[in-house]
This record gives C-alpha cells, sequence and structure tokens, in this order.
C-alpha cells in the first residue's frame, strides 16, 4: 500500500450542482457507489474524508488488495458513553466493478448472492482525550486492514463475526525498542460493524466485519469458549470497547483482569457446556498403522530430543485464524456428520469442493503429526468438545481430520471401526473411556506456549492403536492425501 499521505478520495468529493453530482454518480462503479451511500447515511456531512488509497490497483499488478481505505470522525455518543474515535472502512473485499476483473461472480448457488467476499473491513480506533475534531488520523489501521486483506486474498478464506485472529505484536506496529511501553493490545476478534448494517449492492450483499484489538488472555478465553461470547464482555464497559467495541490501544487490563467474576462465570460455562469452537487451521499428518504397531507401556508420553519452533507472525496469521469455511462457532444444536444436505454443512464437507467419495475406508491404526502451534487446540478439543459429546476439525489445504466423539451421528467411524478415511477427510472416533485419561495426557499442551514445548512430543494408547505426535510435520507430506501404511 502506498499511503505517503492519506488522499481525499475524488470519488466523494461534493459537487457543486445536482447535475455534477448525477455525473460523479455514473463514474463510479456500481458496488463502490453503494457502500458509499450506506457510509453517507451515517457521515452526511462527510463527504469527502481522508483516504490511504492504492496506487497500483490489484487488477494492475499491485500487492494490495483494497483499493481504498476511509478515515471517517466519529463524534460518538456521550450519552451512551461512547467516546469520540475515527472509524476506518475498507473497500476491494467485496467486488466494486462487476466485470470479474478482481472477483468472479457468486456461483454458490444460494438465492441472495454474495459480492466478492461478501464483506468489507472495519476498525474503531479511540480519539486521544484532548484531539481536535480536525486531527489527521493514524494510518497504521489501514496498514492492519491491508494485511488481514492480504490474508483473504491469499488463502481464499473468508472472514466471519466471532473469529480469532492471533497477530502477537503490537496492532499499532510500535516495536519494543521504541521508547515506552509497547501496547498489550497485539491480537483481534471479529465483530459485526455497529452502524453498518449488510448493505445489498448491483453485484450481491456485503457484510461489514469490524476488527477489534484485544489482549492475549481475551484472545486465548476466545479461543478455548467462544468469539462472539468474549465480544458480548467487552462491549459491557467503555473500558473494554463499549457497545461499539472501540479499540484503546493504551488498554493494559483484560476484561477479565478488569472483572474477575467474567472470567469464574466462564470457566464454569466451559465444564459444563464445553466451548463452541468446532475447527481451526492447522498443519498436519497422518499414516495407517498396522496392527498391534504400538507396544504397550506404562507411559503415554514421551520426549525426544529438544528443538524449538520459530513462527513468523506474517506466516502464522494463515495458519491461526479460525475461518468460517471449516469452524461453525454457533452450531445449530445437533451433533450430526451427515454427509450430504443439512444446515451443518461446513461439517460436512471441510473443503471448497462439494464432491467427496461415497466410499469410506477403515484403518487398522492412526498415528497424527499436528503442528507444534496448534497443540493447544488438541487439548481444546478433547476437554471442551469430545468431552461434552461434540467434534472437532483440524483442516490443511488438501486434508482434513475430524474427532468424533460417540454421541455424533452421521459419521463414517464407530467402536468397531474408529478410524477412516473418506477422501481426503480422516475421523476418529475417541471412545468415551478413553476422553479421561487423554484430557490428563494431553493437560500440559494447554499450560504451555508452542515455543516451550520440548518437541517432539508422543502421546501413544496401545490398546486402542492410536499415537499422537507434537512437531513440525515433514513438508513433503503435508500435501499428500491418503492414509501411508507404517
Amino acid at each position: 500500500m502506498s499511503e505517503s499521505a492519506p488522499v481525499a478520495a475524488p470519488v466523494t468529493a461534493a459537487a457543486s450542482s445536482p447535475e455534477k453530482d448525477d455525473l460523479k454518480r455514473r463514474a463510479l462503479p456500481r458496488g463502490l457507489q453503494k457502500l458509499i451511500e450506506r457510509c453517507l447515511k451515517i457521515y452526511p456531512d462527510q463527504r469527502n474524508p481522508l483516504q490511504v488509497t492504492t496506487v497500483l490497483k490489484y487488477w494492475l499488478g499491485g500487492q494490495d488488495p483494497l483499493d481504498y481505505i476511509s478515515m471517517y470522525h466519529n463524534a460518538g455518543d456521550a450519552e451512551r458513553n461512547i467516546p469520540p474515535h475515527w472509524h476506518y472502512v475498507s473497500f476491494g473485499l467485496s467486488d466494486l466493478h462487476g466485470d470479474g476483473r478482481v472477483h468472479l461472480a457468486d456461483t454458490s448457488g444460494g438465492l441472495e448472492p454474495r459480492s466478492g467476499m461478501g464483506f468489507e473491513l472495519t476498525f474503531r480506533l479511540v480519539k486521544p482525550p484532548n484531539a481536535s475534531s480536525d486531527e489527521r488520523p493514524p494510518t497504521w489501521p489501514a496498514n492492519l486492514l491491508q494485511s488481514l486483506a492480504k490474508y483473504v486474498f491469499q488463502s481464499g478464506n473468508r472472514l466471519c463475526v466471532g473469529d480469532n485472529i492471533p497477530w502477537r505484536r503490537p496492532l499499532d506496529g510500535r516495536k519494543v525498542t521504541v521508547p515506552g511501553p509497547a501496547s498489550s493490545i497485539q491480537q483481534m476478534l471479529i465483530a459485526e460493524d455497529p452502524q453498518l448494517p449488510r448493505t445489498e449492492t448491483p453485484f450481491g450483499w456485503v457484510d461489514f466485519l469490524q476488527i477489534v484489538g484485544v489482549t492475549a488472555e481475551e484472545l486465548e478465553q476466545a479461543s478455548r469458549w467462544n468469539g462472539k461470547g468474549v465480544l458480548n464482555l467487552l462491549a459491557k464497559d467503555p473500558a473494554t470497547g463499549g457497545p461499539w467495541l472501540i479499540t484503546h490501544m493504551d488498554r493494559s487490563r483484560s476484561v477479565f483482569e478488569l472483572f474477575p467474576e467474567t472470567l469464574r462465570q466462564l470457566e464454569l460455562d466451559l465444564e459444563k457446556e464445553g466451548s463452541d469452537l468446532a475447527g481451526v487451521n492447522a498443519d498436519f499428518t497422518f499414516k495407517e498403522l498396522a496392527k498391534g504397531a504400538l507396544t504397550p507401556t506404562t507411559a503415554t508420553t514421551t520426549t525426544s530430543s529438544i528443538k524449538q519452533e520459530v513462527l513468523d507472525p506474517e506466516e502464522e496469521l494463515s495458519r491461526s485464524i479460525s475461518s468460517c469455511n471449516i469452524a461453525v462457532k454457533q452450531e445449530s444444536g445437533d451433533d450430526s456428520l451427515e454427509r450430504s444436505g443439512g444446515s451443518s454443512s461446513d461439517m460436512v464437507n471441510p473443503f471448497d469442493n462439494p464432491t467427496i467419495p461415497s466410499r469410506a475406508f477403515p484403518l487398522t491404526g492412526l498415528e497424527l503429526t499436528l503442528a507444534p502451534y496448534a497443540a493447544k487446540f488438541l487439548i481444546l478439543a478433547m476437554r471442551d468438545r469430545i468431552r461434552h459429546g461434540r467434534h472437532f476439525t483440524f483442516k490443511a489445504q488438501s486434508m482434513a481430520v475430524t474427532f468424533v466423539a460417540e454421541s455424533v451421528t452421521g459419521s463414517i467411524v464407530n467402536r468397531a471401526s474408529p478410524y477412516a478415511v473418506l477422501g481426503c477427510w480422516v475421523q476418529i472416533l475417541i471412545p468415551n473411556r478413553l476422553v479421561p485419561r487423554m484430557v490428563e495426557c494431553l493437560s500440559e499442551l494447554g499450560t504451555k506456549s508452542a515455543e516451550s514445548l520440548n518437541i517432539p512430543l508422543s502421546y501413544e494408547w496401545p490398546e486402542h492403536n492410536l499415537k499422537f505426535i507434537i512437531d513440525n510435520p515433514s513438508p513433503e507430506l503435508l500435501n499428500k492425501p491418503g492414509p501411508i501404511l507404517a
């Protein structure tokens, strides 16, 4: 993105006559015009907002998918304790032009097609207490939105309300070496923008998804429990964002530190009801184990040579976002894995290609190798999902593995045949009597960071011919589907 200076958008400049207004409207791409009209309903006096504009457009070979990011002054609402803030709105994730230069038409067959990716991104940043009404907004939030847009374009994964995004560095890009403490707001959740509802354009509908800056503890609890639930907690007090979920970069304490009773209630809810997180993106490999491949031992955990994994934050973004393509956070209530039709279609087929084979192949045993950065989700899967009679999926680019509780219906596995593969989709049945042992054995994965794990870690249950390994999967095997006989 070129951001040498935010520039006023010529496309939204005020006209001097109705004739010129009509001429400008006709000159605008129709998708962009509808989004601008939506923003003008909130900001009728800001027809010419400051913008960060991409100089070399994406369809001309540029690297930045967002054409524009508008930056509006929002006066807030003093009666509701909503402070003045800057409101950033992106243009480019949806189809602005409708001529195929960036986005193809939606071919999903829905009655109401989406425009492009079906959403644009927004961000709300609180103003400093003494800021004047004409103070220029910082442009780092525009860089942030552009980075997220690049992830969406490169991965093809759409973002959804409730998704959590580990960023692991201050959102404003401030380095620890810069004088002064680094901000604690280093992670993100995704909410609905409180002022911008779904908008119909000539090329389909567009939602406005608001990026909300959060602390590490808030992100951790959102991963375990429910992103929307944590957002609801943040919205209850102005100190943590208030009803419009405004990001305060100088906030140092999490909602659970400010209001400890919320964490106690969350833990009770998790223990009673389990987690709504149904899956995440993660690298893994698997292979079939021959019958009797594992020798019974008294220990179920072994640790081999120590090696540390260094994660690139930019690379980790593509690994860590719980995309709505596979993560059904608010489930319909039934724990079904039907293979066709039904409302649980995301769990029916974790892949973009709607066609999967009809024949499943049973496996005599299974060894699963899971990347260290996803280890904490393995214990979450057992403790907060399987223990509560649900399922959990890890999805790689060309494979998916789903852990299934005995009470889940419609799966391809059962007690007589607990492991099976359907195309590139592996399913693993976890028997009820094995769940408590697994939770106990895997408990350390929930208390340590990926960097502090002494990998490779190995967990074996010989009587079930099942083995989990926490290690960096072999790159040459990552995208090689199908069971490999050991």
